[in-house]
């Protein structure tokens, strides 16, 4: 720290009059807002000096190619630390934040994303254009030496910590033909590394990029993959088709492109940026013991399976590996407990509105009291609103249907918004008289209609009847 106040002082000629350290996500660099008489810089004191080497020779690179990036105004001579430019607190990560949550990204957002996905080629190729990878750390090149090591780190960090069985030598003969596939289209463009929404700034609504340090020569699927595929990022199909394509209407500025061949190539990237990133979520959760990062599994686990639903014919052996690793009851449970779970429920009045077992108090009671009762009749007594004699006097009423509709309407706003809020739980009860007919019917009708509308768990509990079941 007294040696970056040193840097400071020697660069701008006087002392910073205040020093604010700032979030650093868990990295190995500590950042410092620094506030002088002409302004605020940022200052960067980082562990790796061999790293840092690599950020300050890459960023001046990309900023005299006039690319968004923060300027490097010095450095210590012994690269310990540095002083940048101040781009301010706004991350992509925040700017979206409300869609990445819900999973319904506005207008506003989506331009945000489209703008920096847009951005991308300009990095890769005009970035690449007479930089020295040399400098690049830990190894200049994506090669076969890094797929290996991360396609280990998934195996032995994630994989062997499921307690799944697998052969060895098939899965590594997967793993090499793998590392074929990614490699069979070299390419000389630069590969960021960590291309993600934490590490995009927005200066005016514009994207800066930061944190590049990782970065190497390396095949422009890398990123795309990276970027789209993120998973916490919670992109609808249609969304990251939209992301896509607007890569690619970039991408056509530098090079001609077969969109088929392109996304062909671009899917083994996606599985292979997901296995690397479960590796990285084993090793943090499973090993490091930090929770939060084995909550970012589901999401990982999700990608898999949408990924599998077309077989990766290349890679027989790991495609039925990682079919049997998404199908596993800790993961399938753990996408369960995502999910809105909502339990409607028939009760009687008498006996007391029921409560709610999930501790979140409830949400909407409806009273069917109001409905004609079938129950003063001698013939229905013996019935249930499960039982087709009394689904008739029900619908036959005519009144009932309007009454669904009504709570239909309420329910929905209430679904969606919970749904957007990764709530987990939401009570819906039915009541009369005797919670018999009329609420025993409705609670159907409201749990079927909930079932088939939303990807959601529903329990249909009759409490005066001792019923419950899963729809």
């Amino acid at each position: 720290m007294k040696q970056l106040e040193t840097l400071f002082k020697s660069y701008t000629g006087t002392a910073a009059r205040t020093v604010t350290e700032l979030p650093s996500s868990g990295s190995n660099r500590r950042y410092f807002r620094m506030e002088g008489e002409k302004g605020t810089l940022i200052g960067t004191v980082g562990t790796c000096k061999e790293e840092n080497k690599a950020f300050i020779a890459i960023a001046d690179h990309f900023y005299k190619q006039g690319l968004p990036v923060p300027r490097v105004y010095c450095h210590s001579r012994d690269y310990s630390c540095y002083l940048q430019q101040d781009l301010g607190d706004t991350t992509l990560y925040n700017s979206v934040e409300n869609g990445r949550e819900g999973g319904n990204y506005d207008a506003r957002e989506k331009e945000l994303l489209f703008k920096v996905i847009g951005a991308l080629p300009s990095l890769q190729f005009r970035g690449a254009e007479g930089l020295d990878f040399g400098v690049c750390y830990p190894q200049p090149e994506f090669d076969e030496r890094m797929i290996s090591f991360d396609l280990n780190y998934f195996k032995y960090c994630f994989l062997k910590a499921t307690g799944l069985e697998f052969s060895e030598i098939k899965l590594e003969n997967d793993f090499r033909e793998m590392s074929r596939v990614l490699l069979r289209n070299p390419s000389e463009t630069f590969l960021y590394r960590d291309f993600q929404a934490r590490n995009v700034m927005l200066v005016d609504g514009n994207p800066y990029f930061i944190d590049f340090q990782g970065g190497r020569k390396g095949p422009i699927y890398y990123d795309v993959a990276s970027f789209i595929w993120q998973a916490k990022a919670n992109y609808s199909e249609e969304l990251k088709e939209a992301l896509t394509d607007r890569y690619l209407q970039a991408l056509r500025q530098f090079i001609p492109v077969d969109e088929k061949s392109f996304n062909k190539q671009l899917r083994h990237f996606v599985l292979f940026r997901t296995l690397q990133v479960l590796g990285a979520y084993g090793f943090r959760g499973y090993f490091e013991k930090k929770p939060h990062f084995l909550q970012s599994v589901p999401y990982a686990i999700d990608n898999l399976r949408k990924l599998l639903k077309e077989p990766f014919t290349e890679y027989p052996y790991l495609s039925a590996l990682l079919e049997e690793l998404t199908e596993m009851r800790q993961y399938s449970d753990m996408d369960r407990e995502r999910k809105l779970q909502i339990t409607v429920c028939s009760f009687a009045y008498k006996k007391g509105i029921p409560n709610d077992q999930s501790g979140n108090g409830g949400g909407y009671v409806f009273d069917c009291r109001g409905l004609e009762n079938p129950g003063k009749f001698e013939h229905y007594r013996h019935f249930t609103g499960e039982d087709p004699q009394v689904i008739r006097f029900m619908e036959e009423d005519g009144g009932v249907q309007g009454f669904l509709e009504h709570a239909y309407s309420l329910m929905d706003t209430h679904v969606q918004r919970y749904i957007e809020r990764k709530f987990t739980h939401l009570m819906c009860c039915f009541g009369c008289t005797g919670g018999q007919h009329r609420s025993v019917y409705c609670a159907r009708h409201m749990a079927e209609y909930l079932a088939k509308k939303y990807d959601v768990m529903v329990r249909l509990y009759h409490r005066e009847l001792e019923l419950e079941t899963d729809l």
